[in-house]
């Protein structure tokens, strides 16, 4: 089963094949998404890539601190939002 991983501190340069290739040593990676303001368009600097359950773990543990494009990385599990009652 699939599980999303938070990255953030991510450089503004940083495109999705970027963060895939440094995903990919730690296992197979399903989907990346960076996140852009919807007004500007431009990179918030953070984002979630979409490993597999036993993989994910490792790659946090490997990750996150890491240095990538100058920046400290913080690679956590994503928090899931939990829907507002009406």
């Amino acid at each position: 089963m699939p599980t999303h991983i938070f990255i953030g501190n991510l450089p503004f340069s940083a495109s999705e094949d970027d963060v895939r290739a440094l995903f990919a040593p730690h296992g197979t990676v399903r989907k990346v998404r960076l996140v852009t303001d919807r007004f500007s368009g431009e990179p918030r600097g953070f984002g979630f890539v979409e490993l597999d359950g036993d993989e994910v773990q490792a790659a946090i543990e490997a990750l996150n601190g890491a240095e990538f494009g100058g920046r400290s990385l913080r690679v956590d599990v994503a928090k899931v939002p939990h829907p507002q009652p009406s």
